[in-house]
């Protein structure tokens, strides 16, 4: 018997703002333009300085709107959560956007596996104008992977208000709190299931905090992995130490190996992983030491 819309979850999107009149009208239109029938959109502008507050305005009615200073996206996000009254939770960046039928298509996979907890699809990398450039590289849910990379697609994951109720993001953290909340659920046993359908773009742009903002990003993410796993991988030390070398973004600008590098990384390493310092070194000596000769 099908599901009549009333009984359909209701689903709270939440998107943080703060000066990105670039590409929020994108956003905004890849929410409401979504073919599922209840949804709760609510945008927390921390007092955005742009263009922002005129496209806010044209969509007065069909969204909420929370206004005031905050800590930060994250703090953001977890303030429209704590306002919203859906079933199944999702943020979308301002500068991100769905593709048609994510919503549905999300719900679908929460209500035929009520053991899942998280539900993340496939994403593609667009530029500035919105050209793919690229497919996220998402992987099979595995727990174990969680400690060397962050491999869900954030814009392509829903989640069930209930469970991020009981481990929801932090709101003091600036930079890859989207890794710490799956980390954290992932250790507390929540159910994450991966799904083959092109859920949402995420864009990469300069103003991306993952490329504007790339030290603070490192130290975030690997604090975080010394903090929930005591370790720090090579791969997160050979990038830190190849972007002090060169200062390269490591997206546009891909990372360049060198023989330099890869020693510099074995002191910042050893530094890190003080209560490890031989499985690193095991890393580090099972690198591919040939690959970065050949470069030099």
């Amino acid at each position: 018997m099908p599901v009549s819309n009333a009984d359909l979850p209701l689903v709270s999107i939440v998107t943080p703002s703060l000066n990105m009149a670039a590409y929020l009208e994108q956003t905004i239109e890849s929410v409401l333009s979504q073919d599922y029938p209840r949804i709760e959109y609510i945008v927390v502008d921390g007092g955005s300085t742009d263009g922002t507050p005129g496209i806010l305005n044209r969509y007065a009615g069909r969204l909420r709107l929370l206004t005031g200073k905050d800590k930060g996206p994250s703090d953001a996000i977890h303030r429209g959560f704590q306002q919203a009254s859906g079933e199944i939770f999702a943020w979308l960046n301002a500068d991100d956007a769905y593709l048609p039928g994510a919503v549905r298509t999300g719900v679908d996979y929460l209500l035929a596996h009520p053991d899942a907890d998280v539900v993340y699809g496939e994403g593609n990398w667009v530029d500035q104008r919105g050209a793919v450039i690229g497919r996220y590289p998402t992987l099979p849910f595995d727990p174990r992977a969680l400690a060397r990379e962050c491999f869900i697609c954030q814009p392509a994951s829903f989640i069930r208000a209930s469970s991020y109720r009981r481990c929801g993001l932090d709101p003091d953290a600036n930079q890859s709190f989207d890794y710490d909340l799956w980390i954290r659920m992932a250790r507390h046993g929540f159910h994450f299931a991966s799904i083959p359908q092109y859920l949402a773009n995420s864009r990469m742009h300069g103003h991306a905090k993952t490329i504007h903002e790339r030290e603070d990003v490192f130290h975030a993410s690997m604090h975080l992995l010394q903090r929930h796993y005591g370790y720090v991988p090579f791969p997160w030390v050979f990038g830190y130490a190849a972007w002090r070398a060169d200062g390269r973004d490591q997206f546009f600008q891909p990372i360049q190996p060198s023989l330099a590098k890869y020693l510099a990384s074995l002191p910042l390493g050893l530094k890190l992983n003080r209560a490890r310092p031989f499985r690193f070194l095991a890393e580090w000596l099972a690198a591919p030491i040939r690959a970065l000769l050949r470069r030099c």
